[in-house]
C-alpha cells in the first residue's frame, strides 16, 4: 500500500497554526470520508432490499407459474405442454429463488455489516472526538486569556494561583484529548480503506457463489481476484495495528515528557534564556487600539521568517507580514492591564505594535531575539555563533547602574574616543556635517546625561532649606530657573498637543547649527543601547504662543514647563523622523560668559516634523503678536498725545470765547450812556425832528438786537 500521511502527535503540545491547518485537512478528509460512506452505503443498501425483493419476486414467480396449472382460463383449454413446461420454469425459478435467498443472507453478513460497522461505530466515535477536542480547545483558550488578564498592580495570590492551575488542568487536557484526536484520525486513514474494501469483497465473493454453479471458468478468475485482495486487506490491517501500536507508544511517553511544560510561566532556574537565537515561534497577544484610551488584544502564533515577523491566526492556511524587522527598536514597556508586555517600532517610525509573551523568559527571548534580527546577524553563515559573541561583548563592555551619578561615571569609563561615532548604529548613518565642527566644541566629552523627568516642583520643596540659606541658587538639570508662572495665558493663539517620550538630555556647548541636536540624539541613544535602557516616559507636549508644556497624560499635572523665548534651536532627526530635539537656555545662568543651553531629546509617533513646524509657528506667532503689540502701545501714545492736544486747543478757544464774550458785554453796557447825552445835546441845539426820529429807531433796532 502507498504511504499514508499522517497526524504528528509529538507537535500537539506547541498547537501552531501549522499543524491546526494540516488537522483541518484531516478533519476535511475525514468530513469527505463520512458523506462518501453515507452514499455508498445507500447504493449498498439498496443492492441488499433489491436483492431481498429480488428473492421474494423469483419465489412469487415460482409460486405463480405452479398454480398455472390450478387457474381456469375462459378461452383457454387443458394445455399440457404449456402446463408441463411452466412446471420445469417453476422448479428452475424455485431454485434461483434458493440461490437469491442465499445471496442476499451473504450480502448481509460480508457486504452491509462491515460498512454499516464503519459508518456506525467508526465515524460516530470521530465525531465524538471532535467535540471534545473543540471543548478542550476552548476551555484551553478562556484559560489562557483570564491568565493573561492578571493584573500586574492588583496582585491577587488566590486569583493567580487559581488561574494557573485552570491553565494546568486545560492545557493538560487539550494535550491528551488533542493527541488521542490525533490517533483516531490517523487510524481513519487505514480504516476508510477497509471499510471500503471488506464490502466489495463481501459483494463480490457473494456474486461468485451465486454464479457459480453456471461458470466454473469465471469462479477461477474471480477466486484469484478475491484471494489477492484478501492478502492486500490482510496486509493493510496489519499495518494498521502496528502503527497504532507505534503512536499509544509515542502518546505515553510524551505525556511523562510535557507536563512540566504545562505551566504558563515556568521557574526561571528550571529553564535558560538563550540570548543567541535569530528564529523563534510561539504565540502571544497583540494590542490594538479602538478608541483614544481602550485597546483590545487578540491572540495570535507568531514566528521569524529571515528579518520579517509573521503572523498567522488559527485555521489561517499561510501566515501574514506584521514589519520588517531590519534596524528596527525593540523595548520592554509597561502597560496598565498587562505583564511581559514590549514593543517593536519599525526603521521608519511609521509603525509600531505592542505585544505580551505569555512568560518573563518568553518576553526576554522575544526581544534578544528581535534585537539579534534587528542587528541583520540572520545573514552570517552561523547566526548563533555571533549572536553569542555580540552578546557577551555587549555584557562585558558595560554594566547599567541605576543612579545617575553611577550612569555618568560608566559612561565616562567605559566610552572609549575611537569607537565614539561607532556607537551611532542605533541612530543610523554617520553624520556628515560634523565635518567642519569638532564633536568636542559641540557637546563637551564625559557630559553627563539626564535619562528621567524630574519635576521642578519637587526638586525646589527637597532644596528649600538649602536655597534660603545660600545665596547661590540651585541649577535646573532641565534648565528651568524655578520660578513658575502662577497664571499662565488662556488667550493664547495656538495649542498643539502632540504624545511624546522623553529620551533624555544633556548640556551643550553651542547653540548655533541643527548638528547639536544630531549629536546629542546619537549620544542619548548609544548610551541607552550600551546601558539596555528601555524605558521612556510618557508625556503630552502642548505648544502654545508663550511656553512649551509636558503634561502628565494621567494626572493633567505639567511635569515641566519651556519658556518659548528660551528656545533657541528645534530640529528633526534626518533620518529617523520620529525624533526631535530643541536646545533651551536657561534663565540667568552663565558659564564663561555664556548662557547654559540644554538639549532635550525626544521620541513622537511620527510627529517629529509637525511639532517643530509648531514651535516655529509659535516663536512666529509670537513675534508679530511682539510687534503688534508695540504698534499698538506707540498708536496709543499718538492718540493720547493728540487727544491731549485737542484738549489744550478746546480750552485756549474756551479761554478766547469768554474774553471776547466780556469785551461785548462791555461794549453794550457803555452804549446807552452815550445815547442820552446826544439827544440832550440835540435838544438844546435845536436839531430837526427827522434826526431825533432816525435816533430813535437806531435805539429800537439795537434793543431787538441785544434782545
Amino acid at each position: 500500500m502507498p504511504g499514508i500521511e499522517k497526524l504528528p502527535i509529538e507537535e500537539t503540545l506547541e498547537d501552531s497554526p501549522q499543524t491546526r491547518s494540516l488537522l483541518g485537512v484531516f478533519e476535511e478528509d475525514a468530513a469527505a470520508v463520512s458523506n462518501y460512506t453515507s452514499q455508498l452505503y445507500k447504493a449498498m443498501k439498496r443492492i441488499y432490499d433489491a436483492q431481498n425483493e429480488l428473492s421474494t419476486a423469483t419465489h412469487l414467480t415460482s409460486k405463480l407459474l405452479k398454480e398455472y396449472e390450478k387457474q381456469r382460463f375462459p378461452l383457454g383449454g387443458d394445455d399440457e405442454v404449456m402446463t408441463s413446461t411452466l412446471q420445469q420454469f417453476a422448479q428452475v425459478i424455485d431454485e434461483l429463488s434458493s440461490c437469491h435467498a442465499v445471496l442476499s443472507t451473504q450480502l448481509a453478513d460480508a457486504m452491509m455489516f462491515p460498512i454499516t460497522q464503519f459508518k456506525e461505530k467508526d465515524l460516530k466515535e470521530m465525531l465524538t472526538l471532535n467535540e471534545v477536542f473543540d471543548i478542550a480547545s476552548n476551555d484551553h483558550d478562556m484559560a489562557i486569556n483570564k491568565y493573561s488578564r492578571l493584573s500586574k498592580r492588583r496582585e491577587n495570590e488566590k486569583m493567580k494561583i487559581e488561574a494557573t492551575e485552570d491553565l494546568y488542568t486545560s492545557r493538560k487536557k487539550q494535550h491528551q484529548t488533542m493527541m488521542h484526536y490525533f490517533c483516531a484520525l490517523n487510524t481513519l486513514q487505514y480504516k476508510k480503506k477497509i471499510a471500503l474494501l471488506e464490502p466489495l469483497l463481501g459483494y463480490i465473493q457473494a456474486q461468485i457463489n451465486f454464479f457459480k454453479m453456471g461458470s466454473e471458468h469465471m469462479t477461477q478468475q474471480w477466486e484469484e481476484f478475491l484471494t489477492n485482495i484478501g492478502t492486500s486487506v490482510q496486509g493493510v490491517r496489519r499495518e494498521m495495528e502496528t502503527e497504532l501500536e507505534t503512536m499509544h507508544q509515542t502518546i505515553q511517553d510524551l505525556e511523562v515528557a510535557s507536563d512540566s511544560l504545562y505551566l504558563p510561566d515556568p521557574d526561571t532556574k528550571m529553564f535558560n534564556i538563550n540570548r543567541n537565537l535569530t528564529r523563534k515561534t510561539g504565540y502571544m497577544n497583540t494590542r490594538n487600539k479602538t478608541r483614544l484610551v481602550s485597546s483590545t488584544w487578540e491572540r495570535h502564533y507568531y514566528f521569524t521568517q529571515g528579518g520579517n515577523l509573521m503572523r498567522q491566526a488559527r485555521g489561517d492556511v499561510a501566515g501574514g507580514l506584521v514589519m520588517d524587522l531590519d534596524n528596527c527598536t525593540v523595548m520592554a514597556v509597561d502597560c496598565e492591564d498587562r505583564r511581559y508586555c514590549f514593543q517593536i517600532t519599525a526603521f521608519d517610525g511609521k509603525k509600531a505594535v505592542i505585544l505580551q509573551a505569555e512568560s518573563k523568559n518568553e518576553c526576554e527571548e522575544w526581544i534578544t531575539t528581535i534585537n539579534n534580527i534587528s542587528k541583520r546577524i540572520y545573514l552570517s553563515e552561523n547566526p548563533e555563533e555571533l549572536a553569542a559573541r555580540v552578546n557577551q561583548t555587549a555584557l562585558e563592555a558595560v554594566t547599567p547602574s541605576p543612579s545617575f551619578q553611577q550612569r555618568h561615571e560608566s559612561i565616562s569609563h567605559s566610552r572609549p574616543h575611537p569607537s565614539r561615532t561607532n556607537s551611532s548604529s542605533s541612530l543610523g548613518s554617520e553624520s556628515a556635517a560634523l565635518s567642519a565642527t569638532s564633536l568636542d566644541s559641540i557637546v563637551a566629552p564625559d557630559t553627563p546625561i539626564q535619562f528621567d523627568i524630574i519635576s521642578p516642583v519637587s526638586e525646589d520643596l527637597s532644596n528649600q532649606a538649602k536655597t534660603s540659606g545660600q545665596g547661590t541658587r540651585r541649577t535646573n538639570p532641565f534648565g528651568e530657573s524655578g520660578e513658575l508662572k502662577s497664571e499662565e495665558s488662556e488667550e493664547s493663539i495656538l495649542h498643539q498637543l502632540f504624545i511624546v517620550r522623553f529620551l533624555g538630555s544633556m548640556e551643550v556647548k553651542t547653540d548655533e547649527t541643527s548638528d547639536v541636536i544630531y549629536e546629542t540624539m546619537r549620544q542619548i541613544l548609544a548610551a541607552r543601547a550600551i546601558h539596555n535602557i528601555f524605558r521612556m516616559t510618557e508625556s503630552h507636549l502642548l505648544v502654545t504662543c508663550d511656553c512649551l508644556k509636558l503634561i502628565d497624560p494621567q494626572t493633567q499635572v505639567t511635569r515641566l514647563r519651556f519658556p518659548l523665548q528660551n528656545v533657541v534651536l528645534c530640529a528633526t532627526h534626518k533620518e529617523n523622523k520620529r525624533l526631535f530635539g530643541f536646545v533651551l537656555h536657561t534663565g540667568g545662568n552663565r558659564i564663561e560668559g555664556r548662557p547654559i543651553s540644554v538639549c532635550y531629546v525626544f521620541e513622537s509617533n511620527n510627529e517629529g516634523e509637525k511639532i517643530c513646524d509648531s514651535v516655529g509657528l509659535a516663536k512666529q506667532i509670537a513675534f508679530h503678536s511682539e510687534m503688534d503689540r508695540q504698534t499698538t502701545d506707540k498708536q496709543k501714545e499718538l492718540d493720547r498725545e493728540k487727544e491731549r492736544q485737542l484738549k489744550e486747543l478746546n480750552k485756549q478757544k474756551q479761554i478766547e470765547k469768554d474774553l471776547e464774550e466780556q469785551s461785548r458785554l462791555i461794549a453794550a453796557s457803555s452804549r446807552p450812556n452815550q445815547t442820552g447825552g446826544e439827544g440832550q445835546f440835540l435838544t438844546l441845539g435845536g436839531s430837526s425832528q427827522s434826526e431825533d426820529s432816525d435816533t430813535g429807531d437806531d435805539g429800537k433796532k439795537k434793543k431787538e438786537s441785544e434782545a
